[in-house]
């Protein structure tokens, strides 16, 4: 007895729609029963790479009159979700039909990845949709802006190599009011000064790839900020008085952190111009309760280090440091978050400068250690270890000199960065030993994850 097909029409409409349209529609060879079922799944998945064999003639040709015929026997039954994916070849009048149409039945969910070597340009019509909730574009122009736009259910946006003239963007988040999360992949601003407004806005990600000469936030209710740029931006207005998480990516150049680690002796004014303007961010996101912090953005803020604000309220810290980077920054950093309890460490090898502090071991000098022995730190998490005896030497200091230390992890690299192999002592039981022998941090315990295979065994 074939159970299944005698299940009601909408419970196998929802089967069908975790297929993709393809698979949907290859039931309808099953029976009668099913002939045209797939045609009232409320979900398109419509990609036409499935279509593609080499062998074949006409393929594209074959996957528009599919999407034409699938449209056609769904009449106007609403539309929950649309996924449309095509590249080159397919003709663009017939893509933007099958938008428009998916609009005019009001699709709840749309996702666009369209890959055309010549430009083009999304329907106006995706931008006036009164029942859209959630939208993501990949790789298109923004050149929509012949009428209004209006887009009232909007929640989430996604867009993806997106590029935007002189207004476009605010223009475009006036027009969605109650918009929670966007999200902004390699995008290029015409205008070198922008601002990013909204009261609605709780989750931002925003990845500029070219130069902006200031950026400003105007996000009060935004919670979670997760921002990459170049290094010389300036941040005439930054309003995130709810941020809880900031995860903040500064791109500097090689020649100028090689400048930034050979100079002796105070910072220069040309310093203080190309990088103290981060200190401004830094300032508006004061009171977050995580932080992290890309290699870049770590080495930027010790041009400014000596005016860093207190983070009263930040519990969590992630670093990710480089050996091209050095950190001078660190002991600021750490006695300038009194109620620290994690710590986040990629890679403890980094460059040794005359302005390393006194958090590494880096110098010898008599205020060693001292940041540390103020800081409140229970949970410290090292990732990309090497296992070599200054790596070694770098977590004996830690627990020499933290003295809240309760847990250490540790997370061997998974390929070591250098091409001879080198030898190392690093044996997981030498931190039990030296831990048991250690007079501020008897009880912390360790947790390795990896191995080092190049340590003889």
């Amino acid at each position: 007895m074939d159970r299944i097909s005698r299940l009601p029409d909408e419970l196998l409409c929802h089967v069908l729609s975790c297929l993709t349209t393809k698979e949907a529609a290859l039931t309808s060879v099953l029976s009668k029963r099913w002939r045209n079922l797939f045609a009232f799944v409320p979900n398109l998945d419509l990609d036409d790479s499935v279509f593609l064999r080499p062998e074949r003639e006409g393929v594209l040709e074959s996957f528009m009159d599919f999407v034409d015929r699938v449209l056609a026997l769904q009449g106007d039954s609403p539309i929950n979700k649309f996924s449309l994916k095509v590249k080159t070849g397919v003709d663009p009048d017939r893509a933007n039909r099958w938008i428009c149409l998916a609009i005019k039945r009001g699709v709840l969910v749309m996702d666009l990845c369209i890959d055309f070597e010549t430009r083009y340009v999304v329907p106006l019509e995706v931008f006036m949709s009164r029942t859209l909730v959630k939208l993501k574009i990949t790789t298109f122009s923004l050149g929509f802006w012949s009428g209004d736009v209006s887009l009232h259910m909007l929640k989430t946006l996604a867009l993806d190599s997106v590029r935007f003239s002189k207004g476009q963007l605010q223009k475009l988040l006036s027009a969605c009011p109650v918009l929670e999360e966007l999200n902004m992949v390699e995008v290029h601003f015409a205008n070198s000064t922008e601002t990013l407004s909204s009261a609605s806005l709780k989750t931002l990600t925003i990845d500029c790839v070219n130069f902006l000469r200031a950026f400003s936030f105007d996000t009060p209710n935004l919670v979670c900020l997760n921002y990459s740029d170049s290094e010389s931006d300036d941040y005439p207005l930054v309003n995130l008085r709810s941020l809880v998480e900031a995860h903040i990516k500064i791109r500097v150049y090689y020649q100028q952190l090689d400048d930034l680690q050979t100079r002796s002796g105070d910072w220069t004014k040309d310093d203080i111009y190309r990088f103290g303007n981060v200190l401004k961010l830094v300032l508006g996101i004061c009171h977050v309760q995580k932080l992290y912090l890309s290699h870049g953005a770590f080495q930027v803020i010790a041009v400014s280090s000596q005016a860093m604000p207190v983070f009263n309220n930040l519990t969590f810290l992630d670093i990710d440091t480089s050996m091209d980077i050095g950190w001078q920054a660190m002991p600021v950093l750490l006695r300038n978050f009194p109620h620290l309890d994690t710590l986040v460490i990629t890679q403890l090898l980094h460059c040794v400068t005359d302005k390393c502090g006194d958090v590494c071991i880096c110098k010898s000098r008599e205020e060693k250690g001292r940041s540390l022995m103020s800081c409140p730190v229970k949970r410290l998490e090292i990732r990309e270890f090497d296992g070599l005896t200054r790596d070694l030497e770098m977590v004996k200091h830690f627990l020499d000199y933290l003295p809240c230390l309760k847990e250490m992890e540790i997370y061997i690299a998974k390929r070591h960065r250098f091409t001879a192999p080198l030898v190392s002592e690093f044996n997981p039981e030498m931190l039990t030993r030296y831990n048991d022998l250690s007079g501020r941090s008897p009880n912390v315990k360790f947790k390795v994850h990896g191995s080092l295979p190049w340590i003889a065994q």
